[in-house]
């Protein structure tokens, strides 16, 4: 990874993507992302959220949800993301891509690719306005993968979520949990992009660049930015998922969760739903990925 080691080292600039292509390969790579592996974030939100002993692990997850409602009962709450994953990922994308040209602008910086606290900046970046989207989104998502079934069903839809979470608090009611999801997301961004970019150039044909990567090569790469992102975020995303999914009043912002978590449960619980979200990230974000990188190519073959 010389070409990480050393921040003056002078090298080839990558060509800088435009915003629109970033945008629209970001929305292909977020749909990917949702059709593969939403099973696994429906059974990570289950097992944070439900009282301890409730699910033996993530296939008991997938047991019961098929014995109550079958395959159906796997991609519960999916429209949410599915409908608001293009603008999400999109979003990212485009924010990454534009992270990366505010490091190009820097006066006086040497034109010269990002080094590794470069790339992370740029991740960090690009969480603050997903963090807008995503977090109304997954609120949502949370409240339909939690709720029961049959007659103890709550909710019809998303719509009917929103509708029932703006009359009991307004906007503030929808939007509860955006605090926690940047502290989730802002550090497993950076942590994301970075090993994504790492992994991705270690993989590059001597001689070669990106575009001469192989699909399975893409497909790792992506695959491990899902693990390391997953790694650290964890702990913030069962405080997200505790407090989007609680009652109104139950909690008074992300750190009386932590407290209260600590309390009942001890440390341990910070890491609710590290299995499934770790057999999820790596197809789902291979997925992701191999959908931006070759939406990107064949938009750059177009136009």
């Amino acid at each position: 990874m010389s070409e990480f080691a050393d921040a003056k080292t002078v090298e080839k600039v990558v060509p800088q993507t435009s915003a629109v292509k970033s945008f629209l390969s970001g929305g292909f790579g977020g749909i990917a992302s949702v059709l593969v592996g939403h099973p696994f974030d429906l059974a990570k939100v289950r097992i944070q959220t439900s009282p301890t002993g409730t699910y033996k692990g993530t296939f008991d997850v997938f047991a019961k949800s098929l014995k109550a409602d079958g395959i159906r009962g796997l991609y519960r709450g999916m429209s949410t993301p599915l409908v608001g994953v293009t603008p999400i990922f999109a979003v990212s994308f485009w924010a990454y891509d534009l992270g990366k040209k505010i490091v190009h602008a820097i006066p006086g910086r040497e034109p010269r690719d990002l080094n590794l606290a470069e790339f992370a900046f740029a991740g960090f970046f690009s969480a603050v306005p997903t963090t807008l989207l995503m977090s109304p989104t997954e609120r949502i998502k949370v409240i339909l993968q939690t709720q029961g079934s049959g007659a103890n069903k709550l909710y019809n839809g998303p719509v009917d979520v929103a509708r029932a979470l703006y009359k009991e608090g307004g906007m503030a009611s929808i939007f509860r949990g955006t605090g926690a999801t940047l502290l989730r997301d802002g550090p497993g961004s950076a942590a994301y992009f970075v090993a994504y970019e790492v992994i991705k150039r270690s993989l590059i044909p001597a001689g070669g660049t990106a575009a001469d990567l192989n699909p399975l090569s893409v497909l790792f790469a992506g695959g491990m930015a899902g693990v390391a992102m997953w790694t650290i975020a964890i702990p913030p995303d069962v405080l997200k998922s505790r407090l989007q999914s609680a009652p109104a009043g139950t909690y008074k912002g992300v750190a009386d969760v932590l407290r209260v978590l600590l309390k009942n449960e001890g440390p341990q619980a910070l890491f609710k739903g590290l299995g499934p979200a770790m057999l999820r990230a790596f197809p789902a974000n291979a997925a992701c990925f191999l959908g931006v990188e070759y939406s990107l190519r064949a938009m750059n073959l177009v136009f």
